[in-house]
Parts: structure tokens; C-alpha cells; sequence
């Protein structure tokens, strides 16, 4: 099925402004996009939660409506709901439908983090060197939640796990998932020497996904998710959270409360200049609070005191 496609340049201030108008114009699906990227291939894209500010000061916004969805009507329609705004630099095009996880699954390869964490694609063989090393093999479908391992956030997270194993400080622990998006980093901590994961996410696509992923890995009876206020009250020696900045500066003592005293917490969704308040953020209740870097983005680390 055909979809009609709008593109728009946007300041993160009247951002807010445009994706109401395309909401109640009917639009299906608003997404972002860096509209400073150098090039097509080096756009993220995001799309953010209830009330979460946007990454970028200038962005692409991209909106998806009904294929025979009338150009001139949408365009009045929009112009009617917000008579302030510039609409005159939207693009529109028809773009028709695809296989899209087909075009996915062609894009998601085995990936290595570390010395023997291997993310690799539920339908696709394994790699000759993990079949050969003892290797901890995660098999995943992303579903529609976030995290593959392609994105350096997911990436600087499973490096840090995988870390873990040389002092054994993942064997026979419980761990927390904060953030759980499809699992990989909890399914990852128990193939890893984990005893049990707890995942806790609020998109309900989420605890969907990591169900699926753990029952494709075998891993069902050692994975709880829930949704944030049926979470368990408890610590756990090790927790990640891969959310963004703003996620973790707003639930900083929540996160906190929930790392056992001497315990260990990671932390990514994180773009470079937005360290050093974390930090700081974490500092009251973390020592050895450490930054590790890939591209544009920041994973911090650190043990909670006494």
C-alpha cells in the first residue's frame, strides 16, 4: 500500500507546533531526523516520547499519511488547524510500501562486542568464530523496540557487560534492565553468567519484545519485565539503563535506589556535551564514575557508595 509522504525542515522550538498540526490532521507516524547530517546515511532517527525534548536545534520532520489522502485538502486542513505556520517548505511525495523487516534483516548482521558477546539476527547462521570460542550468543528480533546493537548507545552498553565477565562480576547475579527496549542487554547479562534479569520499560512494544526474545533464547524463566509501577522494590548489584539524557537526569535517584551499595551502573542514550551534568547528576550517590566514548555518544559508568 502506497503512503503519502511530508518532509519539513524544523527548529526544536517550533517542533512542538508542527507535529500537533500533522496529529490532528491525521498523520500516522511523525519521525526525526539531524538536519545537519553531512549526508543522508548519517541521519539518526528518533521519535521522541510524551513530553521529551528533541536531540537537534534544526531537524527533518517526517510525516506518513494515508495513501489517497487528497494533497490540497491536508495542506487547507493544516493551514486551518495552525494559520502561523510556514508550511510553504513542505515536500510531498507519494513512496510506496516494501517489506520493510525484510529490508531490516538485510542491513542486521552477526555484531561482536568484547571478547565473546555475539548479537546475531534470529534467522541467521552463526558466525565460524563464535560456533568455534565460547561464545554468549544472543539471538534477536528487535520486534518494534529499540536496541540491535547497531546503535553506538546499545553498542557501549554490551562492551561494558561483556567487560564484566574477566572479574566475574556478572555470575550468579540478579541484574536490572532499566530502559529494556527488546532485551539484548538483559538476555545478553544471562548468557553472560547472569542468574536473572528484570526488565522495566514504558513502552508496552517493549516488554513485548523482550518476552519474544527471551523465549527465542531460551532464557523465559530467568527474564521478568514490567512496566515502571509494577516494577519490584529491591536493589541489584548490577543495573544498566540505555535511555536518553534527559531520562536519566529526571529518574537520577530513582536509578540510584535501585543499585545495591557497592553495586554497578551503566548508563548510555547519552550525546557527547551532555556528560558532564550527568556526572555531577550521579556523583552524590557514585564513586569511580567513569566515560567511555563511540561516535557521537557517551556511556558513563560507576559503583555505588558504601
Amino acid at each position: 500500500m502506497p503512503w503519502l509522504q511530508l518532509t519539513l525542515p524544523v527548529s526544536q522550538a517550533e517542533h512542538p507546533r508542527f507535529e500537533s498540526a500533522l496529529e490532528d490532521a491525521g498523520a500516522l507516524s511523525v519521525t526525526l531526523a539531524d538536519a545537519d547530517a553531512e549526508t543522508p546515511d548519517e541521519q539518526a532517527i528518533f521519535e521522541p516520547g510524551v513530553g521529551e525534548t528533541p536531540l537537534w536545534q534544526q531537524m527533518m520532520l517526517t510525516a506518513l499519511f494515508e495513501g489517497d489522502t487528497d494533497v490540497e485538502w491536508l495542506l487547507s486542513e493544516l493551514s486551518t488547524l495552525d494559520g502561523a505556520l510556514d508550511w510553504s517548505k513542505a515536500q510531498l511525495e507519494i513512496v510506496e510500501d516494501q517489506d520493510w523487516e525484510r529490508a531490516w534483516l538485510d542491513q542486521f548482521q552477526p555484531m561482536r562486542f568484547g571478547k565473546r558477546t555475539w548479537i546475531v539476527p534470529w534467522n541467521h547462521d552463526l558466525p565460524v568464530e563464535a560456533l568455534l570460542e565460547d561464545a554468549a550468543v544472543v539471538r534477536l528480533d528487535p520486534g518494534l523496540a529499540f536496541g540491535s546493537g547497531t546503535h553506538p548507545t546499545t553498542a557501549l552498553c554490551l562492551q561494558w557487560l561483556d567487560g564484566l565477565t574477566d572479574a566475574e562480576k556478572l555470575r550468579d547475579i540478579d541484574l536490572l534492565d532499566f530502559g529494556c527496549g527488546s532485551g539484548i542487554l538483559a538476555l545478553a547479562a544471562i548468557k553472560l553468567g547472569a542468574r536473572h534479569a528484570v526488565g522495566i520499560d514504558n513502552d508496552p512494544q517493549a516488554l513485548v519484545a523482550t518476552r519474544d526474545n527471551a523465549e527465542r533464547n531460551g532464557l523465559a524463566e530467568q527474564i521478568d519485565v514490567f512496566a515502571p509501577a509494577e516494577a519490584p522494590t529491591r536493589t541489584y548489584p548490577v543495573v544498566v539503563a540505555n535511555i536518553l539524557a534527559a531520562a536519566l537526569d529526571h529518574l537520577a535517584e530513582t536509578i540510584s535506589a535501585q543499585v545495591a551499595p557497592g553495586g554497578l551502573l551503566a548508563m548510555s542514550g547519552i550525546l557527547q556535551g551532555q556528560e558532564d551534568e550527568l556526572l555531577l547528576r550521579y556523583a552524590p550517590w557514585f564513586e569511580q564514575l567513569e566515560v567511555a566514548r563511540q561516535e557521537d555518544w557517551v556511556r558513563i559508568s560507576g559503583r555505588r557508595r558504601g
